[in-house]
């Protein structure tokens, strides 16, 4: 497999980019959300084209009772 690493960034550019810390954009890679990234010597690489995945968490507020 010939990799270009020109075309990955690492993981703290891509979470000033996304507005996260670096720390979620490692669960997003060892969760294997994030298509085409790479681990190589344990840094991870990020493709340049690569989109935010979505938030996963759920909001499991109450929800006020509706009155009738």
């Amino acid at each position: 497999m010939d990799v270009k690493f020109t075309d990955y960034k690492r993981v703290n550019e891509t979470g000033s980019e996304w507005g996260v810390t670096t720390r979620m954009v490692i669960l997003y890679c060892t969760a294997g959300r994030i298509p085409g990234a790479l681990k190589s010597g344990g840094i991870w690489f990020i493709p340049r084209d690569a989109k935010k995945p979505e938030d996963g968490r759920r909001n499991n507020r109450r929800q006020p009772k509706k009155t009738e």
